[in-house]
């Protein structure tokens, strides 16, 4: 089962950034076909946040066609967005979490870190589209 989490920093909304977990979870195989996200009630009382917040986010979910809820049962998942890369996804895991050591022991910070992933992936992908 997915554990949700907020980063209040991120500038994004709260129900936004459970839509994504959910969306990312199931691109990385960790949510499959039947599995239930948590209750509503689960996820309000592990986040603190208003309950129509986690609403929003299984209706987005659910019109999407990712999860279907089924009322006093839970709500479920119905499709998946893994593909075939899903067996290159631990090596280059590997990868990355000793490039994040790398990181560390040169000083940077999270922050830092994730400013140098995100442009140089940035950077990376406009270069491909040319």
């Amino acid at each position: 089962m997915i554990a949700f989490y907020l980063d209040q920093k991120s500038g994004v909304s709260p129900y936004l950034q459970l839509v994504r977990q959910v969306r990312q979870a199931l691109r990385l195989g960790q949510l499959r076909e039947g599995d239930r996200l948590p209750t509503v009630k689960e996820v309000v009382g592990q986040l603190a946040i208003n309950p129509n917040t986690v609403l929003k986010a299984y209706r987005e979910l659910e019109h999407e066609g990712l999860v279907s809820a089924r009322p006093g049962v839970g709500t479920f998942v119905t499709a998946t967005l893994a593909d075939d890369s899903l067996a290159a996804h631990e090596p280059l895991r590997r990868e990355l979490r000793t490039w994040i050591a790398k990181a560390r022991r040169a000083g940077l910070d999270d922050e830092s870190i994730e400013a140098l992933f995100q442009s140089t992936y940035r950077h990376a992908s406009l270069r491909e589209a040319k």
